[in-house]
């Protein structure tokens, strides 16, 4: 089929569909906008003050790591060293009880001897802030005490402290070792109904 000249001239006016998709995506496309000095500044600025904050972090983090090695380097030593005043205690307690030293005259002054040696011990402790736990009549605490057993007290609140087998230790705001305990609890219903027939019983009596 052949195209009249006035048929031709209308399909040159009128643009292809590809055509006009093309030119659209021409226009979508933008060109790259380069970065100007005062920008690539301000980037280089943000990254500077991002790296120096990471370093002031760190610093604080070494300063706070250096001062707790300062403060507890020895608390080890110190820990072992808490066993002397246990030895002591023994020591004082068997002789006390040792039937062949209760007529020795001399008895009281040894004893007085060992119990200078602790008090100086603990004064040492406290100048590095090693500090006995006190435990007994106080709720029980498993930060700081740990239950060896459990008595059966009906005067006193479940979970107080009634008794102390091992003196625990703080090391200024660490625990250097915990107090062991024994600890009350409620008297079970059958013992107390037990007990108060026998009290029956014996007002009868």
């Amino acid at each position: 089929m052949t195209m009249t000249k006035s048929e031709k001239k209308e399909q040159e006016k009128t643009p292809s569909k590809d055509g006009d998709e093309t030119q659209k995506q021409e226009e979508k496309i933008t060109p790259i906008k380069e970065e100007t000095l005062e920008e690539k500044l301000k980037t280089t600025q943000d990254k500077l003050l991002r790296t120096m904050a990471e370093m002031e972090n760190q610093r604080r983090r070494f300063e706070k790591e250096k001062q707790e090695a300062f403060e507890f380097g020895g608390f080890s030593f110190a820990a072992e060293s808490l066993l002397l005043l246990d030895n002591i205690d023994r020591a004082v307690v068997s002789f006390k009880n040792d039937e062949n030293l209760k007529n020795n005259k001399d008895l009281n002054k040894i004893i007085d001897g060992i119990e200078i040696v602790k008090k100086d011990l603990i004064s040492i402790f406290k100048k590095n802030g090693i500090e006995a736990i006190e435990c007994i009549n106080k709720k029980f605490d498993p930060n700081f005490h740990q239950a060896m057993l459990e008595l059966e007290d009906s005067t006193k609140e479940p979970g107080t402290v009634v008794q102390e087998m091992q003196k625990g230790y703080m090391i200024k705001s660490r625990l250097l070792r915990p107090s062991l305990v024994g600890v009350t609890k409620k008297r079970e219903e059958k013992a107390e109904k037990s007990e108060k027939k026998t009290e029956e019983k014996d007002k009868k009596k």
